[in-house]
């Protein structure tokens, strides 16, 4: 297998619960998250060494870009003396809080698990991940998964209900180490009600879902533009709305396609909204895979 092309989603997170901090300073997680349809494609062409190239110029290119080291990490792992050109083709926001890196890491190990018939399994691919990020094995499951710990425990969760989500990216994004020094910081707590959450899953009840949906980095992550958008999204029929992990990225939940259409073309308008600073915009689903290989 020469060449392997992977479509890697994006993710939100519905929940975000910091429940404490382990011995190592980590924080402790636990959270209900779900992959999109905002898609990275990442393509994989057999060589001898490693690199990579992109599509957006303001990434890097060398191992400082977790799909390098993903790349590092996988050859160490099994002992393949190999290589590979990496193309990443950029759709999700950088500092958004959606994962589009750990995506891309995620798209580097199932593809070249595939282009050298490995034949790892997915736990085992996840070890590999969990060498480069923490939210790359949720990246790899895909879906709605229940995440604990650092990352490192995956648990099932019934399936979101079918819904639009419209997800905005203000100009400013948010750095992910930042947020969580301000939550350090602070020390403010929101109620996270996950059990509350996963029960409306359950019951497929979408207005439920959207009532349950907290974040406890939200109001640490500190970007001006995250209530403003929030209260745009709602003004603009969503049944619920939140910051999505470290932020910047909002998402509002909606239960009719038009209305999220609509929505996601009106909140760009700076006259009606020019406290929200809106630089894309995206109207997605909810999808129920991680980073796949595409078949021809």
């Amino acid at each position: 297998m020469e060449q392997v092309k992977v479509i890697a989603p994006a993710k939100i997170n519905l929940s975000l619960d910091i429940t404490g901090v382990d011995e190592k300073g980590y924080h402790l997680l636990d959270m209900i998250m779900q992959t999109v349809s905002v898609f990275e494609y990442v393509t994989l062409t057999k060589q001898d060494d490693i690199t990579m190239a992109s599509n957006a110029k303001y990434i890097p290119t060398d191992s400082k870009n977790t799909a390098v080291k993903a790349a590092i990490k996988f050859f160490e792992y099994t002992g393949i003396k190999g290589g590979v050109h990496i193309h990443i083709k950029k759709a999700v926001p950088i500092k958004a809080g959606m994962a589009g890196g750990s995506a891309d890491a995620a798209g580097v190990i199932v593809g070249l698990n595939y282009m050298y018939g490995t034949n790892l399994t997915t736990d085992q691919m996840c070890e590999i991940g969990l060498m480069c990020g923490s939210d790359i094995p949720f990246m790899i499951y895909g879906g709605t998964k229940r995440i604990q710990g650092t990352g490192d425990i995956i648990l099932p969760a019934p399936a979101m209900p079918d819904c639009h989500i419209v997800i905005c990216m203000p100009t400013k994004g948010v750095s992910t180490p930042q947020a969580y020094a301000n939550y350090d910081a602070n020390g403010i707590k929101t109620l996270v009600e996950t059990e509350k959450l996963i029960k409306a899953m359950e019951e497929n009840n979408l207005a439920d879902v959207a009532e349950y949906m907290s974040n406890d980095l939200e109001s640490a992550a500190g970007s001006d533009e995250t209530q403003p958008i929030k209260s745009a999204l709602i003004e603009l029929g969503a049944i619920g709305s939140m910051m999505t992990g470290s932020g910047a990225a909002v998402f509002g939940i909606f239960d009719d396609e038009e209305k999220a259409k609509t929505a996601a073309e009106a909140i760009k308008d700076a006259d009606r909204y020019p406290s929200c600073n809106i630089r894309s915009t995206f109207v997605a689903k909810p999808v129920p895979f991680g980073a796949s290989v595409m078949k021809k």
